[in-house]
């Protein structure tokens, strides 16, 4: 995989292949569609912020080659000849700018490669703006004579709607041994694999193009209208495929399910949804408007109200969560749970058919089936310095407004007053009352209403 450019039209910082789309940076998914035909190894040529890719493809098992000075797609591949190693096989060369792409095409060209006995086979398709691309040079025979790019071509040969996608298929000992035989004769003065199809034909070895009919598919990403437009293409597959496989989505152009997300049947997702990460969401359940769901679990027949956000957490079956509610990493929610309005966890445990159903704060805490929360209670979790942790045992009940002060346990069966501040651990069946005291004194609104009002200075 060619991932040494930097991509200057997308006019940032960041080189272009680590721009997300739909959600993860372009090459790592051009990396997991080659990797979906199960290659014997896989090399990736990095030069531009190469730390920054070689991050982001670290759990991919690919290997890295260095590019130094960035002189080309050809001299990109001379890089990693030493890594290619054994000269038999097919080598499979895709630019990293290809998100889009899908595995089949790949098995495709490279089925066709090997059938052909080519020495390369290129991927083409037709467009109806070439600008920018390499064009398909053909001869009367129609059989592939040479590619030349945009900056290289006449006015006759710019008008060639055919272009080279920036894939192929070759045999790796004819390739590199013409490759290591170029010489820039170019504007660029750099090395193109597209100069190597003449040199292949001059010395006798035939040149094949697959020509694919999806040309979206293998269109690069050079400018931010194009980045958008490859994740919509990859959120509309996948709500597709979603679809096909029994989920309701109400408006699937404005619901962004990340392609690593699965959903299963009878789940049905309302406008304004972003499902990100490697989601997983059971059947029969319910997302309703303006949720964001992040890396998280969540169990069958269990609904999602408007507006919550769930980042990182586990929510088991038949629960409800929302409306705004905020579930934090490490929150987990078991069964017949509810965390309703304006509710935030953090590291929180929930247990079966507690509830917390408004306007509380509950971090690190641990609550035992079968809990209520008042609304309002805050487990004050953090003393500055440290973080502490409240348990409460099985069928606690907490009255609202309430600030319980870890580390702090309550025992099986408890109460909390509504209004109290709770710093000592409560034993179990007990009753803590930590508030002040109550005054009411007598007559004191009508001896209020006697004083003589203050003059007003002037």
């Amino acid at each position: 995989m060619l991932a040494a450019g930097k991509g200057t039209r997308l006019r940032s910082k960041t080189i272009k292949l680590l721009h997300a789309v739909a959600g993860r940076p372009m090459v790592v998914w051009v990396l997991d569609v080659a990797n979906g035909l199960t290659p014997t190894r896989t090399i990736t040529v990095v030069g531009h912020q190469a730390d920054q890719v070689k991050a982001e493809l670290a759990d991919t098992g690919t290997s890295f080659v260095l590019q130094k000075e960035q002189r080309g797609t050809g001299h990109a591949v001379l890089q990693a000849s030493r890594a290619i190693g054994a000269k038999r096989g097919t080598l499979l060369i895709v630019n990293g700018d290809l998100p889009m792409l899908r595995t089949a095409t790949l098995r495709k060209l490279v089925n066709g490669h090997e059938k052909s006995g080519a020495a390369l086979t290129l991927l083409t398709v037709q467009v109806e703006d070439p600008h920018g691309y390499g064009r398909i040079i053909r001869d009367k025979t129609n059989r592939v004579e040479r590619i030349v790019e945009q900056r290289d071509a006449t006015r006759e040969q710019r008008r060639v709607n055919e272009i080279n996608t920036g894939v192929y298929a070759a045999d790796p000992e004819k390739l590199l041994r013409v490759l290591r035989r170029l010489r820039p004769d170019n504007d660029q003065g750099e090395y193109y694999i597209t100069d190597a199809v003449h040199h292949l034909l001059a010395k006798g070895e035939p040149v094949g193009a697959i020509h694919h009919h999806d040309a979206e598919e293998t269109l690069g990403v050079n400018t931010r209208q194009e980045l958008a437009q490859a994740s919509q293409v990859l959120y509309e597959r996948h709500a597709e495929a979603l679809q096909d496989r029994g989920v309701t989505l109400l408006d699937a152009a404005r619901t962004w399910i990340d392609p690593r997300a699965t959903v299963g049947r009878d789940t049905v997702i309302y406008p304004g949804v972003f499902i990100e990460g490697p989601c997983s969401i059971g059947s029969d359940c319910m997302i309703r408007p303006g949720c964001r769901i992040v890396t998280s679990k969540i169990g069958a027949g269990t609904e999602i109200k408007d507006y919550s956000v769930i980042v990182e957490s586990r929510i088991a079956r038949h629960a409800a969560v929302g409306p705004f509610a905020h579930l934090r990493p490490g929150s987990i929610l078991d069964d017949g749970t509810k965390v309703g309005n304006f509710v935030e966890l953090k590291k929180t445990r929930l247990g079966r058919g507690s509830k917390a159903s408004h306007l509380s704060y509950l971090g690190d805490a641990t609550i035992a089936e079968n809990c209520n929360i008042g609304a309002g209670t805050i487990t004050c979790n953090y003393d500055g310095t440290n973080k502490f942790p409240t348990v409460l045992a099985k069928g606690v009940f907490i009255g609202s407004d309430t600030q319980i002060v870890a580390p702090v346990k309550i025992g099986e069966g408890a109460y909390v007053a509504a209004g109290s501040t709770v710093t000592k651990d409560v034993p179990k069946g007990a009753l803590a009352i930590g508030r002040g005291k109550q005054r009411n004194i007598e007559g004191w609104v009508a001896k209020r209403s006697k004083k003589p009002k203050s003059k007003k200075r002037r």
